[in-house]
């Protein structure tokens, strides 16, 4: 077994051997140095298998290469098992050996559909340092096990989109401010924590697990697709009854897209269930921020300082030092 390979099944266990309970609040973490011409991107797809032809990997390619980055797609980027981009193990693997390649500045999760936590489920703990790591949807599980491990520096975000969706994405990668997102004020009040952003489903799925940070002191974005709202009902109905909300500051929600015909006459709507299920929580409350599923999908870092205001409705991140 090779030392790198005894060095990350450690890591592992020592993560899996700390209880939730004892990992406290989610405190900000510094972030990875930004990224500058000449640095390297690996394109991962821990879930769904990728078509070589896939234009959005050409659009990724091109943005890339006009802000003086290289994109670098490894062999393992084309595989297929069944849905899965490879094998459980393989998908991991490639995921460790981008993860602790010093030549590689940052990982673009460029598969989702399902399977990210098949890979954190072969032990695999990304090690407690910053690591710029983009993705969304499934691959939200991804990045929640990476800041519950300590480890910042991951972006909930998509690399297509329009230009201005684009543009906020790199800015954060380079370290530059980003302007407030503005979305619907529900609930009044200022909060400030560090901020957890995940797809509600993709969460919901590791409670009880190694993988999902403490919410405590938190501002915490969740946005979904294809989930009914009383199949959103039940998912929140879950998480208030563990107790995952409690020291939760803010909450910011964004698109959550479904099926209209998974509406009866006389249902509550998506807005009445997220309302109903959240805004009894004491603190404030802001909807229709543009991220999630579908366009515009605004990018949005784990584990930074962030302030959520109720009235004005803006989620905005302090200017980086």
């Amino acid at each position: 077994m090779s030392p790198w390979r005894r060095r990350e099944l450690l890591l592992g266990a020592l993560a899996a051997a700390v209880p939730l309970a004892a990992r406290g609040r989610t405190t900000p973490q510094p972030c990875p140095a930004p990224l500058k011409r000449g640095a390297r991107i690996a394109a991962l797809a821990p879930g769904t298998w990728l078509e070589r032809e896939d234009p959005m990997l050409d659009l990724l390619r091109q943005r890339c290469r006009l802000e003086g980055w290289r994109l670098v797609t490894p062999p393992e980027l084309w595989g297929q098992w069944r849905w899965f981009s490879g094998t459980d193990e393989q998908r991991a693997s490639c995921l460790r050996q981008a993860w602790l390649d010093p030549s590689i500045d940052a990982l673009f999760l460029v598969g989702a559909g399902w399977g990210s936590a098949r890979v954190l489920e072969q032990g695999w703990s990304s090690p407690a340092r910053p690591r710029w790591c983009v993705g969304f949807s499934d691959c939200s599980a991804v990045l929640l096990a990476q800041l519950a491990a300590g480890s910042c520096g991951g972006v909930h975000g998509w690399f297509g989109g329009s230009n201005t969706q684009w543009e906020r994405l790199s800015a954060l990668l380079k370290g530059r401010a980003v302007a407030p997102l503005k979305g619907r004020g529900l609930r009044p009040g200022v909060a400030r924590g560090a901020l957890v952003v995940s797809n509600l489903t993709i969460a919901t799925s590791l409670i009880g697990t190694p993988w999902l940070p403490s919410l405590r002191g938190t501002i915490l974005v969740l946005e979904d697709t294809g989930e009914a709202p009383y199949r959103v009902d039940r998912q929140l109905t879950q998480w208030r009854s563990t107790g995952l909300l409690n020291g939760v500051r803010g909450i910011g929600l964004g698109r959550f897209s479904w099926a209209e015909d998974d509406v009866l006459p006389g249902d509550f709507s998506m807005e009445g269930i997220l309302e109903e299920r959240l805004g009894d929580l004491g603190v404030p409350l802001v909807h229709q921020l543009p991220v999630g599923h579908g366009r515009p999908n605004m990018a949005l870092p784990l584990g930074v300082p962030a302030q959520l205001d109720g009235a004005s409705g803006e989620l905005s991140l302090p200017a980086p030092h």
